[in-house]
């Protein structure tokens, strides 16, 4: 879902949002779609039922703090969040969204970024396009092999590809 350019709505939150946020624990043994119907209600009760396809969420200091519960960015993911953007991220859910295919990009500026402002996201060139004011918020480049990760939507994908791709060349040799 976190491929290329995409732009879309603004979802801003504060310093330490946790992973109990995204996928609240009550919920956790049913499935992800009713999980999905509570990610952030304590905080945006909005959020399940308004977000859309591209739509970013931009958080503060520590986005994604907590458990390491893969659900938390799976809920974003199915969403069809194009980016999660945030000055700094708990080491777990950095690595979570990076695995399952969920752009996070390290936005020194992000809480310069206004609420429900239009945001283009450019992965390649590590940057965050207002689409309004012409601003433009420089994150911290990934590597081509994580924004490849991205692009085939996670790790386990990304790896089936590759050996896909190796036993053809072997097939062909």
């Amino acid at each position: 879902m976190s491929k290329g350019n995409r732009t879309g709505r603004v979802w801003k939150f504060g310093d330490n949002i946790d992973t109990d946020a995204l996928a609240p624990g009550l919920y956790m043994k049913g499935p992800l779609s009713e999980l999905a119907k509570h990610c952030l209600e304590a905080i945006e009760p909005r959020f399940a039922k308004e977000v859309r396809p591209g739509d970013v969420v931009v958080g503060g200091r520590n986005f994604g703090m907590g458990s390491s519960r893969e659900q938390a960015v799976m809920v974003l993911r199915d969403f069809g969040v194009s980016a999660v953007v945030a000055p700094s991220f708990a080491g777990i859910f950095y690595r979570n969204a990076i695995n399952l295919g969920l752009l996070a990009l390290v936005c020194p500026d992000a809480a310069k970024i206004r609420a429900d402002s239009l945001l283009k996201v450019d992965a390649a060139k590590a940057e965050l396009h207002d689409v309004e004011t012409g601003k433009i918020y420089a994150c911290e480049k990934l590597p081509a092999h994580l924004l490849q990760m991205i692009a085939d939507g996670g790790l386990l994908p990304y790896l089936e590809k590759k050996l896909h791709s190796q036993r053809s060349k072997e097939a062909q040799a």
